[in-house]
């Protein structure tokens, strides 16, 4: 049996030495390495995240009635709209504005259904045109339209909670007034707000009447051939306690309603940190900024995009 020479102390501190270098760089990379992995991780899902976000609020900005659209200030009482400081989103230059709001045009409605069949056409529901000629005082005719087909598909959209008799509309290139919304919380009781509130007629689906009460008819009013209906106003709204960006619908400020009293409200986004707006002319500038707090350090990132 040959006998072998063990190591010698030299070369026992040289390994160990060696080892130790190998060791420290070994688990420092595979830190770097989790870390690079949890960051791109976060990253990704927050990229993802935002930009699900910012898409959903400006594909329903862009049917917006666009003198409509308000700032509101919640930072004085946040479970009340009585004392929000609100203005018009054109003459706004409040940097601490929390909720963007406006009258939306009912789009689903306007892009209508086909009733089936080859060569049937998807004509919408409502028209958008008034024919000045035909109508008078106490009812307004809208030519192609159908308030049937315009309550029902309202009726499912809001789960039976609303319905054409608690729509309103907007004349295009009518004169419009800050007030002239309902935002105040008062409910709009005539013809002379820049919304004007409707109801069907049974039997007439082209005819239009006044909801209002003083007068209950459209005398006076100027009526333009173009119009806009709608029967939702909708809300984006920042809530600080919980981190939510929350979309409000399903309300009728012109009935006197508001979107945290009778609204309905889906999150959007979770851990949002902003959310940020500005008007510039005719176009919305909003900006979606969201952290996450899965590491020991915050890591945030925003989206921004412009909306005609």
């Amino acid at each position: 049996m040959k006998n072998r020479k063990a190591f010698t102390m030299i070369e026992l501190i040289f390994v160990i030495v060696i080892m130790g270098i190998l060791g420290k760089f070994g688990v420092e990379f595979l830190a770097q390495a989790y870390n690079s992995f949890i960051f791109s991780n976060i990253n990704n899902t927050l990229q993802s995240q935002s930009a699900t976000a910012v898409e959903f609020i400006s594909t329903r900005l862009q049917h917006r009635i666009k003198d409509s659209a308000i700032v509101r200030n919640t930072n004085i009482n946040q479970n009340s709209t009585a004392d929000d400081i609100w203005n018009l989103l054109t003459q706004s230059e409040d940097e601490n504005a929390t909720v963007l709001e406006w009258i939306s045009s009912d789009i689903d409605s306007f892009r209508g259904l086909s009733d089936g069949g080859v060569g049937v056409l998807n004509l919408p529901n409502w028209s958008g045109i008034i024919d000045i000629d035909a109508g008078n005082a106490n009812f307004i005719v809208s030519p192609g339209t159908d308030t049937t087909k315009v309550n029902s598909l309202i009726n499912i959209l809001s789960n039976t909670n609303s319905s054409i008799n608690d729509a309103a509309i907007y004349f295009i290139g009518s004169s419009t007034q800050g007030n002239g919304w309902g935002y105040d919380g008062a409910v709009i009781t005539d013809q002379n707000a820049s919304i004007h509130p409707i109801n069907l007629v049974i039997g007439q689906p082209t005819q239009f009447v006044s909801s209002t009460t003083a007068p209950v008819n459209f005398s006076g009013v100027d009526v333009y051939e173009y119009y806009k209906l709608s029967w939702t106003a909708n809300a984006i709204a920042h809530d600080f306690a919980t981190g939510e960006l929350r979309f409000y619908y399903d309300y009728q400020p012109w009935k006197g309603e508001n979107y945290l009293d009778d609204g309905k409200f889906a999150v959007i986004m979770e851990n949002v940190s902003s959310f940020r707006f500005r008007s510039v002319s005719s176009l919305i500038k909003l900006q979606v900024c969201v952290k996450s707090n899965q590491t020991n350090e915050e890591y945030s990132i925003c989206k921004e995009k412009t909306i005609f």
